[in-house]
């Protein structure tokens, strides 16, 4: 490179706010000072025009776009990046691109963070509530206390659906304060879908019953494609197929009688 473009290279490399020294940059590179600075500042003007232009919304418009995206995430809406470019490209009234996203939400990384997250039935939202929890979990103490309930009696059940062919996970933007104080982690999706799910039971002693999975046949029939991924001699599970797609008594049961196995074993010992 020339010297002058040896000097302007050194000047971009300064941080935001440092001191420009034009008169010792141009001695260090044997230049005129005029030059190098006339030749640093219209480069200056220009960047700042393109990043103007890139910007596409101005800062009130911006300031307006953060705080929609804080209200959809106190909802338990985070929007995705797609959903933000929409936006934006409506306010502005051009497409924007999905860099002017990557760029807006670094401008705004005080206020804005993207996060993979994994979607939350709106069911489950709408019982999502910390009162419930601890009214629950006060009772469930007194219970075993009153009652001196061992942990090897003692059983907890859970369920996870999977919607069939989709994805679980999807990268939304949320609210900063919000996920850094846990508020929101998750977003709401419609629990009309078709799933399949996944009960588990474990044991407060370490062990677990065996795993179930539930899918929705109207015949109550169960396919191969379902099974032909477990290997029998390395897993064990149980397989049903009710037409509601969810638990029924010949599950309980089902389950009812591993638990009656596990204790007929330990009093034959």
């Amino acid at each position: 490179m020339s010297p002058i473009e040896d000097a302007l290279a050194e000047l971009e490399l300064l941080a935001p706010g440092e001191l420009v020294r034009y008169t010792k940059t141009a001695q260090k590179h044997g230049v005129w000072r005029s030059t190098l600075t006339r030749k640093h500042q219209a480069a200056m003007q220009s960047y700042a025009s393109k990043s103007i232009n890139q910007r596409k919304l101005d800062d009130q418009q911006e300031q307006e776009l953060v705080r929609y995206i804080a209200g959809l995430t106190k909802q338990g809406l985070p929007p995705t990046r797609a959903l933000i470019q929409n936006f934006a490209s409506d306010v502005a009234a051009s497409p924007v691109s999905e860099s002017w996203v990557t760029r807006f939400i670094s401008r705004h990384s005080i206020h804005l963070i993207s996060k993979w997250t994994a979607g939350m039935d709106n069911n489950c939202h709408q019982a999502d509530s910390m009162a419930k929890y601890s009214l629950y979990f006060d009772l469930l103490r007194d219970k075993i206390t009153h009652y001196s309930v061992e942990p090897r009696h003692t059983y907890n059940m859970d369920e996870k659906g999977f919607l069939i062919g989709i994805t679980g996970r999807s990268k939304r933007v949320f609210s900063r304060r919000m996920w850094k104080m846990k508020e929101v982690r998750t977003a709401i999706q419609d629990g009309s879908r078709e799933w399949i799910t996944l009960l588990a039971c474990v044991c407060a002693e370490g062990s677990h019953l065996l795993p179930s999975l539930i899918y929705q046949s109207d015949a109550s029939a169960i396919r191969s494609s379902w099974i032909e991924d477990i290997k029998a001699v390395e897993q064990s599970v149980h397989v049903t197929s009710p037409p509601s797609g969810w638990t029924n008594n010949d599950m309980g049961l089902a389950w009812l009688e591993q638990v009656f196995d596990r204790y007929t074993k330990e009093k034959a010992r």
